[in-house]
């Protein structure tokens, strides 16, 4: 008799449903986890269309590509070091060694969390995408004038250098976790450290050499919205899949996601009417993002009608910071800093007021009786601000002395498209180039139609 062979499809199947019957693992919350990792992958070529929007048309492939090179860099990054930097070990301030090069990492569940019923490596995975859309969100406030190749080299070491310390300190056992402060997916470790970062940046690097002379505008407003759409979209697994199990918790978390953003829609707007008569689509978007922030920290911990009122408060201190940012002399291209530095702080500290064990069974707010979390959360948000601003600083330094951290002025004047990568968006029909330039083309590429020598 004939030995049997199991078709490949079979044997996956078989592999499959014995995973199921594992009792460290649960098939729910590791298929809500892929969905989840998905999702929140997603977010960083949302951000890129939000971004890219945003910009001036000679220098959108460059915005979004400082987006996209995130996914390549900061992942890889993640891989070989920054995860065992970031939840490994028992320390109070950095991880150990234990998972570097992937080592130790696979399909078995015991990862940083004992807890925890899915596999190891995706769990690994989906801190990555944090780390990923942590970088690329930082890159708003340097736009239409830092080199490419700097940036690269930045966000690669801020993600081991800045990221990864202050997930430790938040998610991995440290001492803000011992301290009692609560982040539930972000707020601190994503948001505020970005924020905090995209403001250094921008004055590192200073302002455009168009800032102040003429109106920089988006280029595609469309691009903004559908940037936003899939940002909000992204974000249900960025929200819910911080639960780490297809559980109640992550109900709470997807309806708090709605609910906060949509909030924020309507205090935004009114705030809009009630100053210029009119609401605007790239206020609209703004609103979503900032409503999306503010409930961040708190998605599991507050009950859906405190993510309605916190959606509302937050719109109010990042839209003035937004309005104020714009009449002072600080560049920071597409408000990074109000959008997630001060919507990540407004989200902290409204988690210490309306969080309730009763929501939660973790911990209460001030409204539940327990002020002293109001000034936990305040300290977390002091640390995290300070740490990531001296080390942003401190890199920045470090990279601009390895090479130049800004594009030249007759660079910025063409374009960064053109001047960084040798492309632009926008094209002819025939292929000729629409805005002519006198970069150099990379080499073996034939000059555009009607181009000058």
């Amino acid at each position: 008799m004939k030995n049997l062979r199991l078709p490949a499809f079979l044997l996956a199947l078989l592999a499959g449903l014995a995973f199921a019957e594992d009792p460290e693992f649960s098939a729910a919350d590791t298929a809500w986890m892929l969905v989840a990792t998905g999702l929140v992958l997603l977010m960083t070529p949302a951000l890129a269309f939000f971004y890219g929007g945003l910009v001036r048309s000679k220098n959108v492939l460059n915005t979004m590509m400082m987006s996209f090179s995130a996914l390549g860099f900061v992942a890889v990054a993640w891989a070989l070091l920054g995860y065992s930097l970031a939840l490994s070990g028992e320390g109070n301030f950095i991880g150990d060694l234990r998972y570097i090069f992937l080592n130790n990492v696979g399909l078995e569940n015991k990862g940083a969390i004992a807890s925890i019923t899915i596999p190891h490596l995706l769990w690994m995975v989906f801190q990555g995408t944090f780390a990923i859309i942590t970088a690329a969100l930082v890159s708003g406030a340097v736009v239409e004038r830092m080199r490419f190749p700097a940036f690269l080299l930045f966000i690669t070491l801020w993600s081991l250098v800045v990221y990864a310390p202050l997930a430790k300190w938040v998610w991995g056992g440290g001492f803000l976790a011992d301290l009692g402060a609560w982040d539930f997916a972000g707020g601190t470790v994503v948001h505020i450290n970005a924020g905090i970062a995209a403001l250094v940046a921008a004055m590192v690097l200073g302002v455009r050499k168009d800032f102040g002379r003429q109106a920089i505008l988006p280029h595609s407003v469309p691009f903004v919205l559908l940037g936003a759409a899939f940002l909000w979209f992204g974000w249900f697994g960025f929200n819910a899949g911080s639960a780490w199990a297809a559980s109640t918790s992550a109900g709470l978390a997807l309806a708090n996601t709605i609910l906060a953003p949509a909030a924020t829609i309507v205090a935004w707007s009114l705030i809009d009417l009630f100053r210029t008569g009119r609401v605007t689509a790239v206020g609209l978007a703004t609103a979503i993002v900032v409503g999306l922030v503010v409930i961040t920290p708190a998605a599991a911990f507050v009950s859906p009608l405190f993510a309605l009122v916190m959606g509302a408060i937050g719109a109010f201190p990042s839209y003035y910071v937004l309005l104020w940012r714009a009449r002072s002399g600080l560049d920071d291209s597409l408000d990074v800093f109000a959008a997630h530095g001060v919507a990540g702080m407004t989200g902290a500290i409204l988690t210490g007021v309306f969080a309730q064990e009763s929501v939660n069974g973790l911990f209460n707010g001030l409204i539940a009786g327990n002020p002293a979390q109001v000034l936990i959360q305040a300290l977390a948000v002091l640390i995290a601000v300070a740490y990531s601003a001296l080390a942003t600083f401190v890199l920045l330094k470090l990279v601009g002395a390895i090479t130049p951290l800004r594009a030249s002025a007759k660079e910025e004047g063409l374009g960064m498209d053109v001047t960084q990568h040798g492309e632009e968006a926008y094209t002819s029909g025939e292929g000729a180039i629409l805005v002519r330039s006198e970069a150099p083309l990379p080499a073996g590429k034939p000059k555009p139609a009607g181009g000058t020598d």
